[in-house]
């Protein structure tokens, strides 16, 4: 990936349905961004709402708390540091307003099936079924987003790392 603006950091916002893979796949790569385009955070949805105290998971609730979470990143990248950002986060604003305001902004949609991830019971949240993005919140997909990886659980986490991976070095 070619900066835009060598004085801010990269933004690499990683999107896509609760048990998709991003949180995984984020810390899979996190070493290689990290010295491939230097001083590097990986943040991620869930630990933040933990730390900040954000319980609501209403459609509300989650876009106001998506909108925190990008201007927090702006703030990071604007100090030359990356930030590797696992979320749902299948919202059009915020990711809008990433494009809009910082200039090193790379959209990363982690794609799945959701009947796959439930047949799969790795995320409790699939259980309580209330206020579920994907079951109860329609999900806004990217329409657009700079990769795509698909996640249909029949290849490792190894193998979708390196996918990213070249994906990420032929931006």
């Amino acid at each position: 990936m070619k900066k835009k603006n060598k004085n801010k950091g990269i933004l690499f916002w990683i999107t896509g349905l609760s048990g998709s893979g991003k949180t995984t796949l984020a810390k899979k790569i996190y070493p290689h961004i990290k010295k491939k385009y230097g001083k590097t955070l990986h943040l991620d949805g869930d630990n933040l709402r933990k730390i900040l105290n954000l319980k609501g998971y209403a459609y509300n609730e989650r876009l106001s708390n998506s909108e925190k979470f990008t201007k927090l990143t702006k703030y990071i990248t604007d100090q030359n540091i990356n930030v590797l950002f696992s979320l749902v986060g299948l919202m059009n604003r915020p990711r809008q307003w990433n494009r809009k305001n910082i200039e090193n902004y790379v959209e990363i949609y982690i794609k799945s099936n959701i009947k796959n991830i439930i047949l799969r019971k790795n995320k409790n949240t699939y259980k309580k079924r209330k206020n579920i993005v994907g079951i109860n919140i329609m999900p806004e997909f990217p329409k657009k987003p700079d990769i795509i990886i698909y996640n249909l659980f029949n290849k490792s986490m190894n193998y979708l790392k390196k996918e990213l991976l070249k994906k990420i070095s032929k931006l």
